[in-house]
């Protein structure tokens, strides 16, 4: 026994020794999900008190660490991870971001605050979701990842989307309705010279207690961009990313053939257009395939569309040492046109930003955007020529040896009363913008009580220069068929200037449970704009399109048609506070207050205040042990917002006419007077509650908010008495109210496997509540849009189509028939195969009062859907959007009502009623032009506006990292934008942002290869 014991001794003790041969050092790199190392990262021995911290490349040495042992390394802001030496001495080891903590650092007006201290609402974009958009305009990218945000897509190269947060307050036009960029705190109009590589986050503020503290730019919600930075104490990383791609039309509204197209014109009842066909075929010759029909079958469409190239090139430097940070950049951005004509857009972008520590109390820091770009405008008219150019024409007719340039086909010829053929168009006209923005930024800021009492003062000055020149070439179809006679040039010289200075005061202390913050400042703001524009017209044939100064000589001698210029200038001086206060992470109070002076009206002065409070419910004693909140916040905020956005001049009007009668003779007179409203800015209040959770060990996160603004001082047209006319007055009540919801499922299920399932549902009610007496406001001439108390702006209005009528009977039958052809004196005036309608008002007379409202083009709900997978070194990622509740007016289809030698859609042609049973839904192709069916708007022509898209899908392969000091991180990926969309709408694409479908530019679905490189 003794003996054992000895034996069990001496072997416990060779095992212990065996053991300890075998620790060693452990030598390794933490960096981030960048591959940028993370100084003063914590790597401890798991169950030791042994460990260490990474030093400046993020770099660290272990001693003693056995084979077996398990490291755990964490970091502040980053998610702590367990790593199995296995016999390794040298580690890589990478943490991700805790994209679930609840004290993450969000940007607001003038400051920032911790993101669970939040009592308004407001939604965040990072710099991976942006990037991974193929655009060239920076918004595009938030399109379905932000409840409450519509942003409707415009295809054309250098165009912005049209952005709205929270619905229309405004009546007006002219950029009323759109929201406020800052940049790095700078205002903005617009961020379409930004390079979506270049920004670090994009931030919504879409309630009053959010952006309320931008006074009268913030009605229409804010948007702040943080451009990327450099960090304390980062070693140098270059960067590099790029993707080159195509470009391809998707959904392109098929066309009649020329079979389809003979076949409407004979049907049609109309000699002249049957007879335009013969011609047609005495001129082309007969198809040998069907005798009736042109041997000439011409797909317009196919022929003004191509597939273009798209390309974007990024270089940046980041980094930091202990007192200084550095971030730089330069890009190159290209996008053609898919329109068969010089419609292309070119920027190129140069960025700076530094921080310096001057001393332990005093920082500076100064930021710069350089960006010079070239856009190519198309000639939309191109889309709309060719949706009514006929079938039966070719582009070019050799036989006309006199056209110039070119020898072009003339739908005259065949007896049609215009030319239709869109290619004179496209080559001899061009409409260039260039485009320079300069944007520089400084600040200082001491702390007069080290970390407590703040000092910051910031100086931006944004300047942008814009020349415009459009050139419209003479072109002729032959000897006496002259269309455009003379060539033409406009030329535009821009210049916008805006420079503010801010300056801001904050004080941030702790007492015991109390923390307070306070801030309190001024601005000052000076915007100018000048405009020079010269015209000239009829240069000589064959001059081309070149140098402008070239045609103005010419025109000089020839025709000078006028000379103009234009210019403003407007100051704002503001004063502004805010508090918040938070008792013991529990209770949050939280208010702001801005006075805005401006010249820019008559009435100085608005006054701006918001309240906010919020209740950390799981801070509650009750909640701490409840298993399933790990945070739940309920919050409300109350607050009002100004606009300033719409033009103060718009209150001015001037009558012409006005007569008198005197016995029996009528005295025509004119009256020179003016009327002159003095407008203000439209002040919106708005209240908003909100929920905020996150659950099941912060896997699960929800943000749900239901929110109600309403626009009081509205601006609208109001009918002046007794003399023609009508003027423009703060008299308007317009609300938008609705729900927000936002979810997000993510789990780190392993070291080599994490995904993520998330999505955002809105809901949108647009109603107008006061027109100060008026019945209703009209707009949109024949495509007839009415804004009345109770619905929304500007919905469409117009007859209820209730079928089709299909016998002689049935148009006997009928009353509202019989008094509209007794009213014609024509027997044949109603023949089946024309459209039936509602008789809304009982009347047995269709009429200007059976006009209802057809719907309106805002959205009633949105939505976006997303699901991200990394497995390994692979990447996937998913993203639908949608929406619903709106309508489009096809104005194309709409104009044929009154054009009988037009084309039509293939759909029309296919679908078409001719002949008793064989629709319901729609008219004949004589019924189609029929003055009875198309005396008004109907609802034929307003379509349904749902769709659905799968808008992005990125797949992904990062390499495997080299051994050795140069140690790149490089990723390959492919990029899907937009490659499916689900809709009804007979037309290009569902999204029109005022809902008329007019001149539409095609958005294309994009598809990219690119690299992302960091060393």
């Amino acid at each position: 026994m003794k003996i054992s014991n000895v034996i069990l001794t001496i072997s416990f003790l060779l095992f212990q020794s065996l053991l300890y041969s075998q620790a060693s050092a452990v030598s390794g790199t933490v960096t981030d999900s960048d591959n940028i190392p993370l100084p003063g990262a914590s790597v401890v021995l798991k169950g030791t008190a042994t460990g260490t911290q990474t030093d400046f490349d993020g770099n660290f040495t272990l001693d003693n660490v056995s084979a077996d042992g398990v490291l755990v390394i964490s970091f502040i802001g980053y998610t702590s991870k367990e790593v199995a030496v296995n016999n390794q001495t040298t580690l890589t080891i990478s943490l991700q971001e805790d994209a679930q903590a609840l004290d993450e650092i969000v940007v607001v007006g003038y400051g920032t605050q911790k993101k669970s201290d939040l009592t308004g609402s407001i939604t965040t974009v990072s710099s991976e979701d942006i990037a991974r958009t193929p655009s060239g305009a920076p918004m595009q990218s938030l399109q379905g990842k932000v409840a409450g945000l519509q942003v409707v897509s415009n295809g054309a190269p250098g165009s912005a989307p049209t952005i709205r947060v929270r619905g229309l307050g405004s009546y007006t036009g002219d950029g009323a309705s759109n929201p406020l960029y800052v940049v790095d705190g700078t205002f903005y109009d617009d961020i379409g010279f930004l390079n979506n590589e270049d920004i670090e986050t994009i931030s919504v503020l879409k309630d009053a207690s959010a952006s309320a503290i931008y006074g009268v730019r913030a009605a229409n919600g804010v948007v702040l961009i943080e451009t990327k930075s450099g960090k304390v104490n980062q070693k140098a990383q270059i960067t590099y990313s790029g993707y080159q791609g195509v470009q391809i039309a998707q959904n392109l509204v098929k066309l009649s053939n020329a079979e389809q197209f003979s076949t409407l014109a004979r049907e049609s009842g109309s000699a002249a257009e049957a007879s335009y066909i013969d011609n047609a075929m005495q001129r082309y010759g007969r198809s040998r395939i069907n005798p009736n029909v042109p041997d000439v079958n011409t797909d317009w469409y196919d022929l003004i569309l191509r597939h273009a190239l798209i390309q974007n090139h990024s270089l940046g430097v980041t980094g930091g040492t202990e007192s200084v940070t550095y971030s730089l950049g330069i890009s190159q951005f290209e996008q053609e046109g898919i329109l068969k004509m010089k419609n292309d857009y070119e920027r190129f972008n140069i960025r700076a930003k530094v921080g310096v520590d001057i001393s332990d109390r005093l920082k500076a820091g100064v930021s710069t955007v350089f960006s010079n770009s070239t856009t190519y405008r198309p000639e939309n008219a191109a889309f709309s020529s060719a949706y009514f150019a006929v079938p039966i024409m070719p582009v070019l007719d050799e036989s006309k040896t006199e056209a110039y340039p070119r020898p072009y086909a003339n739908a005259q010829d065949l007896g049609y009363r215009q030319p239709q053929n869109p290619f004179p168009l496209l080559e001899n006209s061009e409409y260039r913008d260039k485009i320079r923005n300069n944007l520089v930024n400084f600040n200082l800021e001491y702390q007069l009580i080290p970390d407590k009492l703040n000092l910051r003062t910031a100086y931006s000055h944004n300047f942008e220069a814009k020349e415009i020149r459009e050139v419209r070439l003479p072109y002729f179809y032959g000897i006496g068929d002259a269309f455009r006679e003379n060539a033409e040039l406009v030329k535009k010289n821009e210049t916008f200037s805006e420079q503010t200075w801010d300056n801001t005061l904050t004080y941030n202390d702790d007492f015991g449970k109390h923390n307070l913050t306070v801030l309190a400042g001024t601005s000052f703001r000076n915007r100018s704009f000048e405009q020079l524009e010269v015209k000239g017209l009829n240069f000589p044939n064959g001059t081309g399109i070149g140098d402008e100064s070239y045609y103005l000589d010419l025109a000089k001698s020839i025709d000078l048609d006028g000379v103009g210029d234009d210019g403003v200038s407007q100051y704002f001086f503001s004063y502004f506070s805010r508090v918040a206060y938070n008792f013991d992470n529990k209770y949050l109070l939280y208010g702001t207050f801005r006075a805005d002076g401006t010249s820019k009206y008559q009435e100085k002065w608005g006054y701006f205040p918001t309240i906010g409070a919020g209740w950390v419910i799981s801070e509650e004693s009750f909640m701490k042990s409840n298993g399933v909140f790990d945070f739940l916040k309920l919050r409300a905020s109350w607050g009002e917002l100004g606009n300033a956005n719409v033009n103060a001049s718009t209150g001015g009007i001037t009558s012409t006419e006005v007569n008198g009668v005197f016995g029996d003779t009528r005295y025509p007179g004119l009256v020179t007077s003016s009327d002159f409203e003095a407008l203000k800015w439209e002040v919106t209040a708005e209240t908003n509650v909100g929920l905020t959770a996150r659950l099941f060990d912060n896997n699960l996160s929800i943000e749900t908010d239901y929110f109600t603004r309403e626009t009081r001082d509205a601006i609208i047209p109001v009918s002046r008495l007794l003399v023609p006319g009508e003027t423009r007055q703060n008299v308007g009540v317009i609300k938008n109210s609705g729900i927000e919801v936002a979810l997000n499922w993510s789990k780190q299920v392993s070291d080599d496997f994490s995904y993520s399932i998330g999505g955002n549902f809105s809901t949108l009610n647009n109603e107008i509540l006061d027109l100060a007496g008026q019945e209703n406001l009209t707009s949109g001439g024949d495509i007839e849009q009415r804004s009345v108390v109770g619905g929304a702006i500007n919905s469409f209005f117009g007859l209820d189509v209730a079928g089709v009528y299909q016998t002689a009977e049935e148009i006997a039958a009928d009353p509202a028939a019989q008094a509209a052809i007794a009213s014609s004196g024509i027997p044949d005036y109603i023949q089946p195969g024309d459209f039936k309608f509602v008789d809304h008002n009982g009347d047995m007379v269709i009429d200007a009062q059976d006009r209802v409202d057809l719907g309106s083009y805002l959205p009633t709900y949105n939505f976006g859907f997303n699901l991200g997978l990394n497995y390994k070194a692979w990447d996937f990622s998913l993203n639908v959007i949608g929406q619903g509740g709106n309508v489009i007016a096809n104005s194309k289809r709409f104009a044929i009502r009154q054009t009988p030698d037009a084309n039509i859609d293939s759909d029309f042609a296919i679908n078409r009623w001719h002949g008793e049973g064989t629709t319901n839904s729609y008219p004949s192709a004589r019924g189609i032009r029929n003055p009875w069916s198309n005396q008004f708007l109907n609802s034929f022509f307003v379509e349904d506006g749902d769709f659905i898209r799968l808008q992005n899908i990125t797949v992904g392969y990062t390499l495997p990292s080299l051994k050795g000091k140069f140690n790149p991180n490089i990723r390959f990926y492919m990029t899907a934008e937009r490659p499916l969309t689900f809709f009804k709408y007979n037309g290009f694409t569902p999204e029109v942002s005022n809902g008329v479908d007019a001149q539409t530019y095609p958005i294309p679905g994009v598809y990219t290869l690119g690299v992302n490189i960091k060393i």
